[in-house]
C-alpha cells in the first residue's frame, strides 16, 4: 500500500533510517511575508558598490580611502619618530592601526558622504 502524497519538497536524510537515524521533510509552502520582508530589505542595499575613475580605470572607492588612512599613519609614525614620542607609546603597532582605521573612515565619510 502506498503512502499518501504530501506537499514536501525533498526529503532529507539525516544518518541512514537502517541505523536508527530520521528523514526530515522539508515543506514546500512558500515563506510567508513576514519573512520575506527583511530579505527584500537586505537585497535592496546591494546596488552597486561606489567606484572612482582614476586614470581611465575604476578603483573601489573603499581601496582609495584605505590608502590615504595607510598614507595617514606613516606620516603619523614619521612625526612621532622624529618628536621622541614613539618609544613613548605602549604598544605603537596598535596606536598606528588606530590612527590609519580614523583616517580611513573619516575620509570615506568626508569624500562619500
Amino acid at each position: 500500500m502506498d503512502k499518501p502524497m504530501t506537499l514536501t519538497l525533498m526529503n532529507i536524510a539525516m544518518r541512514s533510517p537502517e541505523r536508527g537515524g530520521a528523514i526530515l521533510p522539508l515543506s514546500a509552502e512558500p515563506l510567508g511575508c513576514g519573512c520575506a520582508a527583511p530579505m527584500l530589505g537586505l537585497l535592496s542595499g546591494c546596488d552597486g558598490a561606489p567606484s572612482r575613475n582614476i586614470l581611465g580605470s575604476y578603483f573601489p572607492s573603499w581601496m582609495v580611502c584605505a590608502l590615504v588612512g595607510l598614507a595617514l599613519a606613516l606620516a603619523a609614525r614619521a612625526t612621532l619618530k622624529a618628536l621622541g614620542m614613539l618609544e613613548e607609546l605602549p604598544v605603537p603597532a596598535v596606536v598606528m592601526l588606530a590612527i590609519g582605521c580614523a583616517g580611513t573612515f573619516a575620509m570615506w565619510l568626508i569624500w562619500l558622504s
